[in-house]
């Protein structure tokens, strides 16, 4: 519609999902406060105009825009878009998208996971970080598995595209603690001990919710023992 009836955008550089890609085409994001120009604009296209920044983006623009799921727009705030001389006022079209995990269904199968499931993903290095509760998206339109963190988290976790994390099934009772710890660092598992305790306290299931408190001990008793004993 801003770049006029029937145009076609131009394909510049193809994504890594299938079909995907981003255009050559540019537009700027007006808000109450700032701009942010040449945002680029990313197809197959939708039925609904959806704007994804990041936090640090919506203090630029002077907009709060809440976290969700991409197509959850009921409610969210709107902005204006910009291109040559046209504006067009999007209404609640601007979200942060939710951090999220596409998979395959051929390495969702592989790796035990299912549709929406949560997964913990786990960063080491200089600025070692864990994300929980990432959704996990199979799709037949995947053919491999990819993690997706807005520009915010990127750099707190001082990632780059096609870095590698560790990924860990939420809840697994056959996850073992073990392999967590050879993974990350006294901080991470203080951390974890943190993500688990807020799982026990809105745990309504009396078995997860003893199984979390059982998790949570375990690894009060790991920090205990001292590097390298058996």
């Amino acid at each position: 519609m801003i770049f006029g009836p029937g145009y076609k955008l131009t394909r510049d550089k193809d994504l890594s999902l299938a079909g995907a890609f981003i255009a050559r085409e540019r537009l700027t994001l007006k808000g109450p406060k700032g701009e942010i120009p040449n945002v680029a604009l990313v197809s197959t296209l939708r039925e609904k105009t959806q704007v994804e920044i990041s936090k640090t983006d919506g203090h630029l623009l002077g907009i709060n825009p809440p976290v969700r799921l991409s197509g959850e727009l009921g409610g969210a705030p709107g902005v204006t878009l910009v291109h040559g001389g046209t504006e067009y006022y999007m209404p609640e079209s601007l979200i942060v998208p939710n951090r999220h995990i596409h998979m395959s269904p051929q390495d969702a199968a592989k790796l035990g996971f299912s549709f929406k499931d949560s997964a913990m993903v786990v960063v080491k290095g200089e600025r070692s970080l864990v994300f929980d509760h990432v959704l996990v998206r199979v799709s037949e339109l995947n053919d491999h598995t990819e993690i997706h963190i807005d520009f915010d988290e990127a750099n707190a976790a001082g990632l780059q595209n096609g870095d590698r994390v560790h990924l860990f099934r939420i809840n697994d009772k056959k996850l073992r603690l073990e392999q967590i710890i050879s993974t990350i660092d006294e901080q991470q598992i203080e951390s974890l001990q943190i993500c688990v305790r807020q799982l026990v306290r809105g745990e309504k299931d009396t078995a997860k919710r003893d199984f979390l408190s059982e998790l949570v001990k375990t690894m009060e008793d790991a920090r205990k023992i001292p590097p390298g004993s058996s």
